[in-house]
């Protein structure tokens, strides 16, 4: 469970608060208007920026201190951060052997995760060589092989079209089930959250206004904001 217990940031003059549980091994989509915090909250739990106030707990443990590394968390942006003189091996491997020097075993792994993503064949191409879909495999790949429990993804597949875009949904829900990974997932997409999340949460103004099953969530009349913002996308 990731808890945010009266979590405080400020940003120039925009005072941002959080106070939120996301249960074990749910897929929650975290939706709002531009600026309304949802980059900023997955990065106060991967440990990019540090809170002015509050908890966050991970598992039963206060995150308070401890660099990105060292938090049981993968992390895949809009930017896959692939290597464009690396081939697609390479790259995956690259996240858990920066001198590419891999054991046995780390070879295997590596292996496996390119399997699970689909780009096996692929293994000897360059960035440059494959879609930017197949780029993102890399970085779920590379989230394979650190075996975190946590997953933040934060809008990874918004340059995607909406088939490619499901693709990419199908393979981290597939993964997420497989593994019993908590994801978090920030979307500009409401579609992406009816389709892939089993939570979804609506942030205005630097707070999380409402985090529901998804189902309940869209059926729902009184969440403060939403309807104007649901709106404001057709």
């Amino acid at each position: 469970m990731i808890r945010l217990e009266q979590v405080t940031f400020r940003y120039d003059d925009m005072v941002m608060e959080f106070d939120a549980h996301f249960p074990n091994g749910s897929l929650t989509a975290i939706i709002g208007p531009s600026g309304s915090g949802k980059s900023t909250l997955l990065n106060l739990i991967a440990g990019f920026e540090a809170p002015a106030a509050g908890r966050i707990v991970i598992n039963g443990r206060d995150m308070a201190g401890l660099p990105p590394p060292s938090r049981p968390i993968s992390m895949i942006f809009q930017d896959n951060n692939v290597f464009a003189h690396l081939d697609v091996w390479q790259n995956v491997a690259i996240g858990v052997a920066p001198s590419l020097n891999l054991t046995p075993t780390q070879r295997d792994s590596v292996g496996e995760a390119l399997q699970q993503v689909g780009i096996a064949a692929l293994r000897h191409r360059k960035p440059g060589e494959i879609s930017g879909g197949e780029r993102q495999r890399i970085a779920i790949a590379r989230a394979l092989l650190r075996d975190r429990p946590v997953l933040l993804l934060d809008e990874p597949f918004a340059a995607l079209g909406p088939g490619l875009r499901n693709d990419m949904l199908d393979l981290v829900i597939g993964l997420q089930r497989a593994r019993g990974t908590t994801v978090l997932m920030v979307s500009h997409q409401p579609e992406d959250a009816r389709y892939a999340a089993s939570h979804t949460a609506f942030m205005r103004d630097g707070r999380i206004v409402a985090l529901r099953p998804t189902k309940e969530f869209f059926a729902a009349h009184d969440i403060s904001g939403l309807a104007e913002y649901l709106g404001g996308l057709e």
